[in-house]
């Protein structure tokens, strides 16, 4: 055949493509029902709250039938296919996790290149041959099983591992004896939330009291509790720690210190705030008794040194310091700031981090999102800056007091992420590990600007894009953002989003208000009656793009997970005309109800309750299922998954039942429902190269962009 009619018979395609695409979509048919409630006199009906119940026969008819629709949509669109090859091949390299040190052996995550899940590798000393310890792909067939290292034995010999199934938040701990990769008979269940904090032959956890049948995904999880397993036992004989029956609605965390002498229990009402009980672990017959009083601050206990602890916190600095006190003679009843040594004061900048290893503290700071390390003795003096390659983000330096060397990952958006090994004595820098992701950074750029919001406050954004972009207005363009719970979005380099640049899009990043990229005030600013605040920066940072002709609301995609999908939704309902293309990820989209269901209760300190008149107000003014009108909205792809227990998939399910019965436009709004599946850790390799493949294929089909490959 000739290149004359090959290029005919693509166009016929695309012809015959687009013409069918021109369409109106036929959506399912979402019944209507008659619920209703009364908020403080206000009546809000909610038709569609027969999709709650998740394990219902109508409820998975649905499901299928609006994936039937979505799939048949995103099927048709005909380089689909080219972008998930091109996924395939750019994300088909070996990428390593930093090592850590267990007693004689260094332990490490591996992923050879299209692995669903990353293998624990273990092996004696640096130099050692690596061996597997565990690999999550021999669980089930088609890598849905997660794994998590949890903690080392004192002595190093066990390690408590967790496996998460399906995307799930709920865990199974298991034991490893280290020596051999030896499984041992421990089983424990009914996890969540949860580390393994080790004391003699057993370790703290944390865990629910086993749901009801058919209520492990959406019901309402009560009554977390502290529990001690002893190695080499069955869970019922457990020791239960630590409950509150009468606070059903509380996180609760153990931590023991390295030298075994005191246990912390963390205690949270939700996303923000802590209390810190603790006990004398030396004294047998001691009772667990408040240290810090919640839940005004935040508290995290570093190290300790004997009686003497270090704190980190922003109890009396909104940017965090660190702090001393000796347990012997701190007065929990009286003000704490007059009660312990500032060791590390506040500063302009954030303190993000603080791990300690080798005898030393490692401060990790954001200055303007960019991470910054210093070094510091147990005396608060500080010894030096661990250089780091350019702007961008560093990680880990945690370790154990015995400790020479910390390692630690820093990446940027055009730096693949990289290990650097630190020594500690001689305050040395070296490269441990480079990524072999093939692609030229030289060809890439990244600016920080800094837009003025609906108020004037200045917010930082990133933009990433090819060299030599021209500024049309026409250029493809993402839009990604969060804000809120105090979370950080800093620099990061991502092999899956070269699929996009290369083809000449943008990718933005905006640090809104509601996350904690300058301390405290930047996220009390974006939470509870301010929430407004955190989508007139989001809508902001777009009118900044479009006026400085990045793009135009033609190419404008906007794309948010999790808080980030509440984000979007909101946006859209606000100012659909702004965007051609909205991906609401994973979503808290019933702003009413999000409370009643698994954990959504802990994000009330940062939302509010329509338990309260005043936040339920505020809360039904931007609600992203309660404020969907007629009109004419952008091209929305909602993605959610079957097994997402942390905001359940009914969000987006009533989300997507209102859009579709209010889409004015011809653009499509369609539902993407993954199986086996969760809120997004964990997820195989498989399934999310699919999904990001089904997310640009549907942001350029609708933005009439071609790529070319």
């Amino acid at each position: 055949m000739t290149k004359k009619s090959i290029a005919g018979l693509l166009l016929l395609c695309l012809i015959s493509f687009h013409s069918l695409m021109a369409q109106p979509l036929k959506y399912p048919l979402t019944q209507k029902g008659t619920d209703q409630d009364n908020y403080h006199g206000t009546t809000v009906k909610d038709p569609f709250r027969w999709l709650e119940v998740d394990t219902a026969e109508n409820v998975k008819q649905w499901v299928e039938s609006q994936n039937k629709v979505t799939f048949d949509y995103l099927s048709k669109i005909p380089y689909r296919e080219g972008f998930k090859n091109r996924l395939s091949e750019i994300m088909n390299y070996e990428r390593y996790s930093a090592p850590s040190r267990a007693g004689e052996y260094y332990f490490f995550s591996k992923n050879d290149g299209l692995q669903n899940q990353s293998v624990i590798y273990y092996q004696k000393g640096l130099n050692g041959t690596p061996m597997v310890f565990l690999d999550p792909n021999t669980l089930t067939k088609d890598g849905t099983a997660a794994v998590s290292m949890l903690g080392f034995s004192r002595d190093k010999k066990y390690v408590a591992y967790a496996i998460n199934q399906s995307g799930s938040d709920w865990q199974t701990i298991k034991v490893k004896q280290v020596d051999g990769a030896k499984d041992m008979s421990d089983e424990l269940n009914w996890v969540k939330f949860s580390g393994a904090s080790w004391y003699k032959d057993g370790f703290y956890y944390s865990r629910y009291p086993s749901p009801d049948k058919g209520t492990e995904l959406s019901g309402k999880n009560e009554f977390h509790q502290v529990w001690y397993h002893k190695l080499g036992t069955s869970q019922d004989t457990d020791k239960l720690i630590y409950e509150d029956k009468s606070n059903a609605l509380r996180y609760y965390g153990a931590q023991v210190t390295e030298d075994e002498k005191y246990l912390f229990v963390y205690v949270s009402m939700g996303t923000y705030g802590t209390e810190i009980m603790y006990k004398d672990l030396s004294k047998p017959d001691s009772k667990l008794a408040t240290l810090f009083k919640g839940f005004n601050y935040e508290y995290g206990v570093i190290d300790n040194v004997g009686s003497k602890i270090f704190v980190s916190t922003n109890h009396g600095a909104a940017n965090n310091h660190v702090v001393a006190l000796d347990l012997n003679t701190f007065d929990p009843a009286g003000d704490y700031t007059k009660s312990w040594k500032v060791l590390v004061p506040e500063t302009k900048s954030l303190l993000d981090n603080v791990s300690s290893a080798g005898g030393k503290l490692f401060l990790n700071y954001l200055q303007d999102v960019s991470s910054h390390v210093y070094v510091y003795s147990y005396e608060g003096v500080r010894e030096n800056e661990i250089q780091l390659p350019s702007i961008g983000t560093a990680g880990g330096f945690g370790g154990n007091l015995d400790d020479k060397e910390v390692f630690f990952t820093f990446t940027s958006f055009t730096y693949p992420p990289t290990i650097y090994r630190y020594v500690i004595a001689e305050r040395k820098v070296s490269e441990f590990r480079a990524s072999s992701v093939k692609y030229s950074p030289a060809d890439y750029t990244t600016e920080q600007v800094f837009y003025s919001s609906k108020d004037g406050t200045k917010v930082p954004m990133f933009i990433v894009h090819k060299k030599g972009l021209k500024k049309d207005g026409k250029n493809p363009t993402l839009l990604y953002g969060y804000g809120g719970f105090n979370v950080n979005l800093t620099p990061g380099f991502s092999a899956a989003r070269l699929a996009m640049l290369e083809q000449g899009a943008i990718f933005v990043m905006a640090n809104i208000r509601g996350g904690g990229e300058y301390g405290d005030a930047w996220h009390k600013a974006g939470m509870l009656l301010k929430k407004q605040s955190v989508f007139d920066d989001f809508i902001a940072a777009a009118e900044y793009l479009i006026k400085e002709n990045y793009t135009s609301p033609a190419y404008l995609a906007v794309q948010g997970g999790s808080n980030g999908g509440l984000l979007i939704g909101a946006v859209v309902n606000q100012r659909p005309e702004l965007f051609k293309v909205a991906f609401p990820q994973v979503g808290v989209m019933d702003m009413l109800r999000f409370h009643k269901f698994t954990v959504g209760w802990g994000w009330v300190v940062e939302y509010g309750s329509s338990d309260s008149i005043q936040d339920f107000r505020n809360l039904l003014n931007y609600s992203p299922l309660h404020n969907i009108r007629p009109a004419n909205y952008p091209a929305v792809m909602v993605t959610t998954a079957d097994h997402d227990d942390r905001v359940v998939p009914a969000h987006s399910f009533k989300y997507i039942a209102a859009l579709q019965e209010n889409q004015k436009g011809s653009n499509p709004v369609l539902i993407r429902i993954d199986v086996k599946a969760g809120h997004g850790a964990g997820k195989p390799l498989s399934k999310t190269i699919e999904e990001i493949a089904d997310t640009y294929s549907f942001m350029f089909y609708n933005m009439g962009v071609t790529p070319k490959w």
